[in-house]
């Protein structure tokens, strides 16, 4: 197993319970599961796939459950069929949490290397080479390597090689799935900033405060399972802010032609939600009879 993200852990977990000697390589033992991009887990559209994973043996959820400082059911308002659960986790709390259900894992074994290459005997995978020289044999190679293969991240018009922050991308693998695959796309996700709290003025923020008691998104969590609840707060962009990203629009790689992969539907960035609305074209609809 390739990667220690949602993915790869939720995989390297199946394989292990299913009775696979399986080995899960990552490139840094403390990146095991962590969040690098929003630290929710569940809400709509997502709380359902959070709860089949649950349903089928799966971490993600009771790592939630262990993390979750802020538990909310949307849309409580409307019927059940709409309603969704929402947890805001700590991500230090959540991260602590996978890789200790990784290592209590029997059959299970965690290994830091990044993969370099795939070995190929008589047309079939037969394990990886890592980027050190170590070969590993396997008759079978499962790669959920999330943003690494050959990684870019851009920050404005500043552009930079890299899985994410501080974490060097995965070339050498991606050069050879490319010898492989000829026909490899590239996605592109959009990650929030970092805001640091003492610079936030919270009386112009809305509280939303969580449920009382907190609900628990995995079926197997016990009802006090989750650590100190805090309230979340809602903030608003502003016309003011508006002209900025307005006057600033041609400095995004979205506008510049710099990225060039397909976006996924829930990692919009604030930029490219301006770009949607604003290359959105009036329709004539008018029409006789």
């Amino acid at each position: 197993m390739v990667g220690g993200g949602h993915a790869g852990v939720e995989a390297a977990l199946a394989a292990a319970r299913a009775g696979a000697r399986t080995l899960l390589l990552t490139q840094r033992r403390d990146g095991i599961g962590r969040m690098s991009c929003n630290p929710a887990v569940g809400g709509i559209g997502k709380s359902h796939l959070v709860r089949e994973v649950d349903a089928l043996g799966g971490a993600m959820a009771m790592a939630a459950d262990r993390a979750a400082i802020h538990v909310r059911v949307l849309n409580r308002r409307k019927g059940p069929a709409v309603r969704a659960t929402r947890a805001q986790t700590d991500r230090k709390l959540y991260r602590a949490a996978v890789l200790a259900l990784v290592e209590a894992q029997p059959g299970l074994e965690l290994m830091e290397g990044a993969a370099g290459d795939l070995l190929v005997a008589r047309g079939a995978v037969a394990g990886l080479r890592a980027e050190d020289g170590r070969k590993l044999a396997a008759p079978a190679v499962v790669l959920a390597t999330g943003t690494f293969l050959d990684g870019v991240m851009h920050i404005g018009p500043e552009r930079e090689a890299g899985g994410r922050a501080g974490d060097a991308p995965a070339t050498a693998l991606a050069r050879r799935l490319r010898e492989l695959l000829p026909g490899v796309a590239r996605l592109k996700t959009g990650t929030p900033p970092r805001l640091d709290g003492a610079t936030i003025d919270w009386d112009a923020t809305e509280p939303q405060p969580g449920d009382s008691p907190p609900g628990t998104l995995s079926c197997m969590s016990p009802a006090d399972v989750h650590p100190r609840q805090v309230a979340c707060h809602l903030t608003r962009t502003t016309p003011a802010a508006h002209d900025v990203i307005r006057a600033r629009l041609g400095e995004s790689p979205l506008r510049s032609g710099a990225i060039r992969g397909r976006g996924p539907r829930y990692c919009p960035s604030i930029d490219g939600e301006f770009t949607l609305v604003l290359t959105v074209e009036p329709v004539d609809c008018t029409h006789e009879g």
